[in-house]
């Protein structure tokens, strides 16, 4: 039998498979996609967004289909906070965040609306078929709004040119990478909170949400470092999004998942910090270091909380 500490080490790992696969996939289907001629809007709204949620996704899905509803469900809200408390506050803790009026008023609304709709959904425990549809339906809406704007927050990479096979190569040893990692995460963090003692959802929601966020930490920090802070910004939001609209979106019709009653206090405290994050940027130009210091105490409390 394999104890905690080797679950944990095999936790590490998996993660780092995750972020591994997930560049390998983003270069390899960028590649190949301009390769084809697809727009870098096309690619941006599909390739790049879907790779930095591919974790999440790639996670969330492997645990709806074990049945482990919290896992799946706890992945995608603690992802989420984990994204606007501890990436972006650490974000802005290198340098003061520009944002956008539009960035605001669309991304900003449209998460908190999403959000919002999350907590009454879970308040019965069950997050069914046609509620991931719904979600679905949803992403469709949000991205027709993205294509008939003509924007994109993306800080794609350029890739330098490369033959077609290496491409394809790259796609598909990310796509096995991720995989395979998403499932030996989803193992052992269950193998980990039973020996622990502690639930599944508290796991979920803490320590895979914090791996499957990797490539957003990454993504925001380069570009923030590159002097793209707007992109840092949008991109976390844009991928928030996406893990509530379109990953549980999938799992919801892989489903139904059940979750735990503990589901819908995690979900308020995503909204609350989703609401704090839109509002320190609709009442100023940018985000202060101050502002992202107060957001990773924030992050940090919460998972003090769902730990003990």
């Amino acid at each position: 039998m394999a104890t905690p500490a080797l679950e944990l080490v095999v936790i590490l790992a998996s993660i780092g498979g995750l972020w591994i696969g997930a560049r390998l996939l983003v270069e390899g289907a960028s590649a190949l996609a301009a390769r084809l001629g697809v727009s870098r809007l096309v690619v941006g709204l599909t390739v790049v967004a879907f790779g930095t949620s591919m974790p999440e996704f790639a996670v969330t899905a492997e645990a709806a289909l074990a049945g482990q509803g919290d896992i799946a469900v706890g992945n995608v809200v603690g992802s989420n906070v984990f994204n606007l408390g501890f990436v972006l506050g650490t974000t802005a803790l290198l340098g003061t965040l520009d944002r956008t009026r539009r960035l605001v008023h669309r991304d900003g609304a449209a998460l908190v609306l999403a959000s919002a709709v999350l907590l009454v959904l879970l308040r019965d425990g069950r997050l069914t078929r046609p509620e991931g549809g719904l979600f679905l339906l949803g992403l469709v809406v949000y991205l027709s709004i993205l294509i008939r704007s003509g924007t994109i927050a993306t800080v794609a990479e350029t890739v330098a040119p490369t033959r077609p096979l290496a491409d394809a190569g790259r796609l598909l040893a990310g796509l096995v990478l991720v995989v395979g990692s998403a499932r030996l995460l989803v193992e052992s963090a269950s193998t980990l909170a039973a020996a622990a003692g502690v639930s599944e959802w508290a796991i979920g929601v803490t320590v895979v949400a914090a791996g499957t966020s990797t490539p957003e930490l990454v993504t925001a920090v380069v570009a923030a470092r590159r002097g793209h802070s707007g992109l840092s910004v949008g991109s976390l939001l844009g991928s928030d999004l996406f893990n509530v609209l379109g990953v549980l979106g999938v799992a919801g019709l892989l489903g139904p998942l059940s979750v735990s009653p503990e589901a819908p206090r995690s979900v308020v405290w995503l909204l609350g910090t989703v609401l704090l994050v839109v509002t320190l940027l609709w009442t100023g130009r940018q985000l202060t270091r101050l502002e992202g210091a107060v957001l990773v105490v924030l992050a940090g409390i919460r998972w003090a909380v769902n730990l003990v």
